[in-house]
């Protein structure tokens, strides 16, 4: 009998490689000393998020002071005030008083009279529940005569007057402290009669 070599071939056997496998991943000590880098960052930044946010906080309270004393310097832009009619309704601060009709003068605001020494209902002062939305936030008004004393920062004219308008608030967020101390924004120009 023949032998059928060629019917029924051998299987091709490849020559087996010896693999060296090489360990990858960390050691304990490593993994160790990333987690504790990591705690350390976390941490970090959990410590800075007050701050961060105290801060965001008191921008936005010092914003809104900023424009509630602009919004009431611009009332006082529109106040009246001219020589002829004699029409005084920018007023006059005594001492630290919200400003009123100056002897001798009126103010007539839209018909409604306003008598001489009597305050100028725009420029009354507001504490922290009078404006309204803005609960927390306090608002005065002063003119000072630039003629008299020593003028208004240079400037001696009784044709000119310094308007100052401070808006008062106590932030809400105080990382260090228990009570915060109130703050002030202030606005001040210089008007001129009409």
């Amino acid at each position: 009998m023949h032998k059928i070599s060629h019917m029924y071939p051998k299987a091709h056997v490849f020559p087996t490689k010896t693999r060296l496998r090489t360990e990858a991943g960390f050691t304990l000590p490593e993994v160790l000393l990333a987690a504790m880098i990591i705690l350390i960052a976390f941490v970090t930044l959990l410590s800075v998020i007050p701050y961060s946010s105290a801060a965001v906080q008191s921008g936005n309270q010092t914003s809104t002071a900023t424009f509630l004393a602009d919004q009431k310097m611009e009332e006082a832009k529109l106040a009246s005030w001219t020589a002829a009619p004699d029409n005084d309704c920018l007023g006059l601060s005594n001492g630290n008083n919200a400003p009123t009709v100056p002897p001798g003068k009126e103010c007539d605001i839209n018909g409604v009279k306003v008598n001489p020494g009597q305050p100028l209902p725009w420029a009354t002062d507001q504490d922290a529940t009078q404006i309204v939305n803005f609960n927390g936030y306090s608002r005065t008004v002063r003119v000072t005569d630039c003629g008299i004393g020593g003028g208004c920062t240079g400037i001696t004219d009784s044709a000119m007057r310094l308007v100052t308008v401070s808006v008062t608030f106590t932030p809400g967020v105080s990382v260090n402290s228990t009570g915060a101390s109130a703050r002030t924004v202030t606005v001040s120009m210089i008007m001129t009669q009409r």
